[in-house]
């Protein structure tokens, strides 16, 4: 193997909002064609980038491990086996695991998961299928637990776990309602995935009156992504027992000073909501059955999923940075390479 590995490393810890400095483009000798006992040699397909990885460039996540100045950029990778080592897996096999930024990666094997061609494009195994669908479905089942009736409001309605949370709430019987930053992403979210309204966030001052609108029966439960005065929106509009799943806060990740507040807690206390934070990794010992339901609704259009590509490695880190800018709808991905045709 003569091509040499390009792989991104965290150059800076980012201060506010990052941008293309805090990235480090290097090129590296392939690791060993011949992986250690246990080992396989993988080569990237699809890199995933999503809004939690902020948090690791300057250990502000609480819950993910900080990445190290110099250390390799790590995240959901979809590639192709090149070469096992007592894995059970064969060259040509489509896996899946938390591999680095890089062209060629060496894992455990038992740190992989395969990927079933024959469920959807294999890159869905980013999204609706990955880790995004996962957080979506548990987050929604199992944390803000929408019924029939109910009125179910998703913030980043337009995003990779927004747009599945909504679905499956919708699934449920729940009346959908989403936030969402263009009109374009409106138009996604009600035509296509079927919310039965979006607010489209960036044309209104007033998100209380946009929601009084859009939910004018109170939210009985919320999927939070963002964060910031649209949730202090939802929050002052809970009905009784009202549920709220926290996913993310995406609209603070670049914050210098964090906002004064919360302000909004006191409207718990007579609606008796309850607020609840989560991670999808909660849920680990279940991921199997989530991706089977989930591949189903995909399966019988229950389920609709888009994703925004991005080509080539050397572009990963505007992927990254756009997500901050709303660039994306559904799950933004970097394509780094082709299928070999080794299946």
């Amino acid at each position: 193997m003569v091509d040499p590995n390009r792989q991104w490393r965290l150059a800076e810890r980012p201060e506010g909002t990052p941008d293309r400095d805090v990235f480090e483009f290097v090129e590296t000798e392939v690791p060993d064609p011949e992986p250690g006992p246990g080992e396989v040699l993988v080569r990237t397909r699809y890199l995933s980038v999503d809004p939690y990885m902020r948090g690791r460039m300057d250990g502000t996540s609480g819950y993910a491990d900080a990445w190290e100045v110099g250390d390799p950029l790590q995240g959901g990778v979809v590639g192709e086996v090149v070469e096992s080592n007592g894995t059970g897996f064969e060259a040509g096999d489509i896996v899946t695991g938390n591999l680095r930024w890089a062209d060629y990666s060496t894992a455990a094997g038992t740190d992989l998961r395969p990927v079933d061609p024959d469920l959807a494009p294999v890159s869905a195994a980013l999204g609706v299928l990955g880790m995004p669908g996962r957080t979506a479905y548990f987050g929604t089942r199992e944390v803000a637990q929408p019924g029939a009736g109910d009125t179910f409001v998703v913030t980043g309605a337009a995003g990779a776990v927004g747009s599945v949370a909504g679905q499956v709430a919708a699934l449920s019987g729940a009346r959908v309602v989403g936030f969402a930053g263009s009109d374009e992403k409106v138009r996604f979210v009600e035509d296509e995935l079927g919310f039965d309204a979006c607010v489209n966030y960036e044309a209104t001052d007033d998100y209380g009156a946009a929601l009084d609108e859009a939910a004018p029966d109170g939210v009985d439960a919320y999927f939070d992504n963002v964060g910031g005065p649209i949730t202090d929106a939802v929050f002052t509009r809970l009905n009784l027992d009202a549920r709220v799943a926290v996913c993310g806060q995406i609209s603070m990740y670049n914050a210098t000073e964090t906002p004064a507040g919360p302000r909004k807690l006191r409207h718990l206390i007579g609606t008796r909501a309850t607020v609840e934070g989560f991670l999808v990794s909660d849920f680990a010992p279940r991921f199997e059955a989530a991706t089977e339901q989930l591949a189903e609704w995909v399966r019988s259009g229950d389920v609709q999923y888009r994703e925004t590509v991005t080509e080539g490695l050397e572009n990963a880190p505007e992927a990254f940075l756009g997500l901050f800018e709303g660039e994306n709808i559904g799950k933004q991905l970097v394509e780094v390479g082709e299928e070999t045709g080794q299946q």
